[in-house]
């Protein structure tokens, strides 16, 4: 076990004092003189022109410098970005030159769609100005609106909405986007509400060049806040209690479901559905959620995976009400262990809805202190009620400490409880980032004596020739996260990369990832044992990259060698009809991965794997293709396809996935999503109908519907008799109105 307890010191020395073997970055003097919103009179039409007399007079700035490709070199296409204000809204203009207007990228139009694939302005506000949390608002050409809410170090919520609009046009000289902003979509301090933190970024597709005002060296960037400039002119601003509300009414038609042999099993009908949303903002920092009578019937449905191990699936949350504002009870490390998972709540493990009768929440910050506190009670079959509160305390430039709890009380049952500290310290040292950090939580659950615990210490290195990471795990057996979510107990755990990331600047690579000599790797022992005796470890994962990285146009491209372990206790079954017994397994594989630049109308991607597999082979094809013409039409395939061949058993699963998009205009768009995997044996479709009405608004038509494809039945799909007999078919009609009061 020389090797892995070598490897790890070594990784833990460079994450340590990286920054001897890294280059030095430039950072930008954040003292700069900021702008200024001059307070307008008079109505704004919000048209994308610029040609209201104001603008002539605003504020103003054009020194955008790349990050990428040549870091600090002036933008290549000259971007002019304006600033004005009014009683209620802030107003951003940004004319972005471009000496190639048919160049232009703009493809998507629905909201919150992916606008990395084209040109983009990008705005980042942290009202607070405490330079540890802000908003982001970005367009494209289209006009298509992304927003998120940012806390922390690149956590940004893409699923936050705000209320805000924007108008683009284009002409000879490139493109106009009109931002307006209203302060209250914005949270800030009485006292301290005359300046925000201010940043903005454009991206050039067609050269992959991002360009920013602020914040423009490679280990910075635009969610580094310690190097944003500011806007200040907002002395008289106030916030007051700011009141929303928004009613919803739902109609619902349900087929009858049928068995995979097409019986009848729960008749269908018809019924209907109504319930409410409210927020208020109890301070200026301070906002108050609460939801009655939930519903989430417009939420696409989970995107399966072909899971080939013994470890469960983590699935996102896609809930809206969960979605808001969730980054503030975030905790420990998503996916792997973590105290609160939203979806426990109103979700069973099977996926089945749980009624959500109520819920209520509390978020913001007060002083130094950032607070989040969430209330739900469930009904039916799993009545409970389920509290989470979360409170964080500043400390330095952007590190803080913090502790969550969280409790669930099923109805006639003891109370399951966690309870945890946590404490991040990211630092600048020499420009470069370094950052330790450390969390530690218990649980206490009926059934499990005492208070098992778990704790992982890492220290991350984030630069641009060196990323480095290593963490330390420790999770007893017992530890129950009832309302959390964790991969396997009773274990200790580290992984570790160290990547290598140089720009030769030949044969159009912009930049290498190497992981090599040193490989990264995820190894987990049994908790009585050691991860640095192999006759200890439960599973182990190394990767090599001898070969990788980004071309200048934005592809991508990996060559790695991976080395397996893994050693179950017991026989598990890996697809239907297949089981591995218990032993240890050792085997490795190779692995070639190469995905398109997104520049192209017709984005490719591919993943082909080989090599051994429990005793056995296994090889397997990922292949995703893209297109965006342009237009409005935006479709995408993907196809999983593992050959598995074991001593006992021989299978291929495969799964396959189908997406259209139809974008009427950037507040109406049609999705369609189908996918088949043959570990089921079904096919399932959701079809969605989003209007925007006004901002704010919204109107749902979902089809959600599945069929079984066993070849063994009579009815199956796609024969035309099936469609009569859906495993499950469901027709909702919603709509939701705001009330701002």
């Amino acid at each position: 076990m020389k090797g892995p307890f070598v490897a790890i010191c070594a990784t833990a020395v460079i994450c340590l004092v990286g920054s001897a073997a890294a280059s030095g970055q430039q950072s930008v003097d954040s003292g700069s003189i900021p702008l200024r919103a001059n307070r307008i009179v008079g109505a704004v039409q919000l048209d994308g022109r610029l040609d209201e007399s104001f603008w002539d007079t605003a504020d103003s700035i054009s020194e955008f410098r790349q990050r990428e490709p040549d870091e600090g070199a002036p933008c290549t296409e000259r971007t002019v970005l304006k600033v004005a204000r009014d009683r209620e809204a802030l107003y951003v203009g940004v004319h972005a030159y471009d000496s190639d207007i048919h160049g232009v990228h703009a493809t998507q139009l629905r909201r919150d769609a992916d606008l990395d694939v084209d040109d983009y302005v990008m705005l980042l506000i942290d009202s607070f100005h405490d330079r540890r949390s802000g908003f982001v608002f970005r367009t494209n050409p289209n006009g298509a609106m992304w927003d998120a809410q940012f806390n922390g170090l690149d956590d940004a919520n893409e699923n936050w909405n705000g209320i805000w609009d924007v108008a683009v046009t284009r002409d000879s000289t490139g493109w106009t986007a009109e931002f307006r902003i209203p302060f209250r979509t914005l949270r800030f301090r009485r006292k301290r509400a005359g300046t925000f933190g201010f940043n903005a970024q454009r991206f050039i597709r067609r050269k992959n060049e991002v360009a920013l005002w602020r914040g423009w060296g490679r280990t910075e960037g635009i969610y580094r806040l310690l190097y944003e400039g500011e806007v200040n002119g907002f002395d008289d601003l106030r916030r007051g209690r700011d009141l929303e509300i928004k009613p919803y009414a739902l109609g619902r038609a349900t087929a009858t479901d049928h068995d995979a042999l097409g019986n009848s099993l729960q008749s269908g009908g018809a019924d209907g559905k109504a319930g409410v949303d409210a927020k208020l903002a109890i301070t200026p920092t301070v906002t108050a959620d609460l939801t009655v009578n939930t519903d989430f019937a417009q939420v696409e449905v989970d995107e399966q995976v072909i899971n080939l191990t013994r470890l469960p699936t983590f699935f996102p949350e896609k809930r809206e009400f969960f979605l808001e504002s969730s980054s503030v009870f975030d905790f420990a490390t998503p996916t792997r262990v973590q105290p609160f998972y939203s979806r426990r709540i109103g979700l069973s493990d099977s996926g089945q809805v749980v009624p959500i009768l109520a819920g209520g929440r509390v978020y913001g910050k007060v002083g130094p202190w950032a607070l989040g506190m969430l209330d739900v009670q469930t009904g039916e079959d799993d009545r409970a009620n389920d509290l989470v509160v979360r409170v964080k305390h500043d400390l330095l430039d952007r590190s803080y400490v913090g502790g969550i709890a969280t409790q669930r009380i099923p109805v006639g049952k003891r109370a399951e409880r966690t309870a945890g500290l946590d404490v991040d310290l990211p630092l600048v040292v020499g420009g470069l980032n370094i950052e330790p950090s450390f969390w530690i939580m218990g649980s206490q659950a009926p059934g499990i004596s005492g208070f098992p615990i778990a704790w992982r210490y890492g220290t991350d290195f984030p630069n641009d020739l060196f990323d480095n990471f290593i963490s330390l795990y420790r999770i007893d057996s017992g530890f129950t996260p009832t309302l959390g979510f964790v991969q396997r107990t009773g274990i200790w755990e580290t992984t570790s990369h160290i990547d290598f990331m140089p720009r030769p600047h030949v044969l159009g690579i912009r930049q290498l990832d190497l992981l090599f000599p040193i490989p990264s790797w995820d190894i987990i022992a049994n908790e009585s044992g050691s991860i640095f005796r192999s006759r200890d470890w439960q599973t182990a994962w190394f990767e090599w990259r001898p070969l990788g990285g980004d071309f200048q146009s934005g592809a991508h491209f990996e060559i790695n060698i991976q080395r397996f372990f893994d050693a179950p206790a017991d026989t598990f079954a890996i697809f239907r009809g297949a089981t591995v017994p218990p032993d240890r397994y050792w085997w490795t594989r190779g692995e070639l991965q190469y995905q398109m630049s997104s520049s192209h109308p017709l984005s490719l991607g591919s993943l082909l794997s080989w090599g051994n597999f429990y005793g056995g082979k296994n090889t397997e094809l990922d292949l995703q293709a893209d297109w965006r013409g342009g237009g409005h039409v935006i479709l995408g395939a993907t196809v999983s396809r593992s050959r598995v061949t074991l001593p006992s058993a021989q299978f291929t699963a495969t799964l396959v996935t189908g997406r259209i998009e139809y974008a009427f205009n950037t507040r109406a768009s049609f999705l369609g999503f189908a996918q088949y995997d043959n570990e089921d044996q079904r096919v399932d479709f959701n079809l969605r109908f989003h209007w925007i009405p006004r901002i704010g608004d919204d109107l749902f038509v979902v089809w959600n519907s599945g069929y079984t494809t066993d070849p063994t039945v009579p009815h199956r799909f796609p024969s035309f008799h099936t469609l009569g007999r859906p495993l499950n078919g469901a027709l909702v009609v919603k709509a939701v109105h705001r009330f701002a009061l």
